[in-house]
């Protein structure tokens, strides 16, 4: 090794040494825990500082010593990961090695006999002890909900529960909780999240139910609960019946065939996120149907995922709901339907500032490659009489998935005409596709402009009277 580089190195690392400990913390902060142990052990002026700080995040991914593409053995799970990852948790949690309380402990791991016979009694002592404030847990299956029989998720939710009556203090202090493929038919699902869990803002259930086509209420007038998603839960509605201090709801892939929710006293929900690939079974409603009750949302994303629109044309409708809508995202329109339908939402919006469209064109999902669940897709037909209201207040437009198509030229247009204060026009290539990725790339060129090709868009778009900033980013890298 080149001596001076040696030199050099040995100089930038007495620098960072002579930082303090608050500024080395923040540093440690930012990487993974098994990251900053390994930095920690290269130098004696780091070495005590892991156990300095705050906040924790612990994954049992970190410890598995290549990513694993394939859902893991059960057996596997002890051997390759959750051992190393109890060491760690043990080591970290011993009150003798401790100088500073923890505030919030991020834990990611398997449902194994590891986690019950070990991981929970660290976890639970370290809270009685005072040594832990906030836990954010999340139990991971990787296992594909198609390959689970009721019975396991039956299993699932049961040992989860186990879990919870063994170790009550978890409970207290849960402030973020993601749980996948549990059913939880027989057990009380509602007491164990709102009543028990007091400190719980944050929940995310994804393939989790309290029985096939259930209705499933919450009425927790005390919970604390800011954040709900609910991901491809099998519940025929979902009512909320009381929340007061929930802001942000995200409901995905619902399987009723009806509103998938209902709100009730709501006051502090702000930001909405509905999307759904509409199948056989499902029906349009109404979306003033499903807002009847919000009084404050500020952000909303409909996402149809490129199939058709689960939604019934209304307009005038909307205009309760959306009176401080301020961010309006429509996305998931297949390509080859027209766009100017989500006029509607203007109209009935005009306190509206940023306007985001995404256009669906999937390789992965169309001729060989498409389900056989989804209806044939065809372009929406709302008729509907716009009037001469404007949105003086809209700023700025995003388009996602943009090629020089004539709907989209004429659609982009259009909100230049009613919207005389829009300032900044983002086009965006399509988002990356893992599936789409795996086919041959004949199946799926890019058709967003070349470089040469925008200078002409730009003056399609503006048409010699608008003159809008127009921005291209083929591959979302711009952070706008």
């Amino acid at each position: 090794m080149d001596p001076y580089f040696l030199l050099q190195q040995l100089e930038d690392e007495d620098r960072l040494s002579t930082l303090t400990d608050d500024i080395l913390l923040s540093i440690l902060g930012r990487v993974s825990l098994c990251m900053a142990v390994r930095t920690c052990v290269l130098s004696t002026r780091w070495r005590h500082l892991p156990w300095l700080l705050p906040e924790l995040s612990i994954s049992v991914k970190d410890f598995l010593s290549v990513p694993c593409t394939e859902p893991i053995e059960a057996n596997d799970m002890e051997e390759l990961a959750m051992a190393p990852l109890t060491k760690v948790t043990r080591n970290f949690l011993a009150d003798q090695q401790r100088e500073r309380t923890i505030s919030s402990l991020h834990l990611k791991l398997y449902l194994t006999n590891t986690f019950f016979s070990e991981v929970g009694p660290l976890v639970g002592d370290a809270i009685d002890n005072g040594l832990l404030k906030d836990l954010d847990l999340t139990v991971l299956d990787e296992t594909d909900p198609l390959d689970r029989s009721d019975e396991d998720i039956l299993q699932r939710a049961q040992e989860i529960d186990t879990f919870f009556r063994a170790y009550p203090s978890v409970l207290h202090c849960l402030t973020k909780l993601s749980l996948k493929n549990a059913g939880f038919d027989k057990l009380e699902m509602h007491h164990v999240l709102f009543d028990c869990c007091k400190q719980l803002k944050h929940l995310s259930l994804c393939y989790c139910d309290t029985g096939t086509y259930s209705v499933f209420k919450i009425d927790a007038p005390n919970s604390k609960l800011c954040v709900l998603e609910i991901d491809k839960c099998r519940f025929k509605r979902l009512e909320l019946v009381c929340l007061p201090k929930l802001e942000k709801f995200a409901c995905t892939t619902w399987v009723s065939q009806h509103v998938p929710v209902t709100f009730g006293v709501v006051p502090s929900l702000g930001e909405l996120e509905l999307s759904c690939g509409a199948s056989y079974n499902e029906r349009p409603f109404k979306l003033s149907e499903l807002l009847h009750g919000t009084t404050s949302i500020h952000t909303l994303t409909l996402d149809f995922e490129g199939e058709i629109l689960w939604l019934q044309p209304e307009m005038k409708e909307l205009c309760t709901a959306f009176n401080k809508l301020k961010k309006l995202s429509v996305c998931g329109i297949f390509v080859e339907f027209d766009i100017l339908w989500t006029t509607a939402f203007l109209v009935a919006a005009l306190s509206i500032e940023k306007l985001r469209i995404q256009v669906w064109e999937h390789a992965c999902d169309v001729g060989e490659f498409r389900g056989g669940i989804y209806h044939d897709r065809r372009t929406p037909n709302w008729e509907m009489r716009f009037d001469g209201s404007e949105n003086r207040l809209l700023k700025e437009l995003e388009f996602g998935g943009f090629r020089s198509l004539d709907q989209q030229f004429t659609f982009i247009r259009s909100m230049l005409e009613r919207s005389p204060n829009l300032q900044k026009i983002i086009l965006r290539g399509d988002m990356q596709c893992e599936d789409c990725d795996a086919l041959d790339a004949s199946l799926h060129p890019s058709k967003f402009p070349k470089k040469d090709e925008e200078e002409m868009v730009a003056e399609r778009i503006r048409g010699g009277i608008f003159s809008p900033e127009i921005i291209f980013d083929e591959d979302w890298s711009l952070s706008i």
